[in-house]
């Protein structure tokens, strides 16, 4: 079996992203700097010489365009009429949180009450869910149902979604664990590449870094 990749995108950055508010089930739009994300993405993706066969997307907004970019400028376009989308790859549901600026409910909850609602495993904000719900509800019945028989067979794999959800995946692919997850942030619109052989992870790295190497 030859080399395979799964590629793990964060959509650009968001309007929400922008204003730093907490954006969850939100359909927000990108901003100028995200769409620009998503092009050097794509372009990133061309120099690599990465090849997709199937491409896996969120349903809101932000996460398909950054695909759709991304795919247009890696001249992949053709895979957009593939692309599959679906809700349990959306960003972690942040409940009465969603659309508040992050700096002020610090200020009303207090920073670490903040903290433990962003970075804990299995705490929930209010009305929302944790990470733990995330991995356990959505994302891990999805992709071991849906994407791992995918990357088994050697198929090379985009999943352009969001940081928790991203999270969520890193967790499922053991590259993380519920207790250190909230070290990784994962920069928005920088594919985070995974090479496979015969089954095996063996290299992970985020493009834009390989590349200026």
């Amino acid at each position: 079996m030859s080399k395979s990749y799964l590629v793990l995108m964060r959509h650009g950055q968001s309007q929400w992203n922008l204003e730093n508010r907490f954006t969850g089930f939100h359909n927000i739009e990108l901003s100028a700097q995200g769409i620009a994300e998503a092009k050097v993405s794509g372009q990133n993706l061309a120099k690599a010489g990465i090849k997709f066969d199937q491409v896996y997307t969120s349903t809101l907004q932000r996460a398909y365009t950054t695909a759709e970019i991304a795919l247009t400028e890696a001249g992949q376009a053709g895979l957009m009429d593939t692309m599959i989308k679906h809700d349990d790859l959306r960003e972690r549901d942040y409940g009465d949180l969603t659309g508040l600026n992050k700096d002020e409910t610090k200020q009303k909850y207090g920073e670490e009450q903040v903290h433990i609602w962003r970075r804990s495993y299995d705490v929930q904000p209010p009305g929302g869910e944790s990470l733990k719900d995330v991995v356990e509800n959505r994302v891990r019945p999805y992709f071991e149902s849906v994407i791992q028989p995918q990357i088994a067979a050697g198929k090379n794999i985009l999943v352009a979604a969001h940081g928790n959800s991203l999270r969520a995946l890193l967790i499922i692919l053991g590259e993380n664990t519920p207790e250190n997850i909230n070290q990784t942030e994962i920069p928005t619109g920088s594919p985070l590449v995974l090479e496979y052989e015969n089954g095996q992870r063996i290299a992970k790295y985020y493009l834009a870094d390989k590349l200026a190497a």
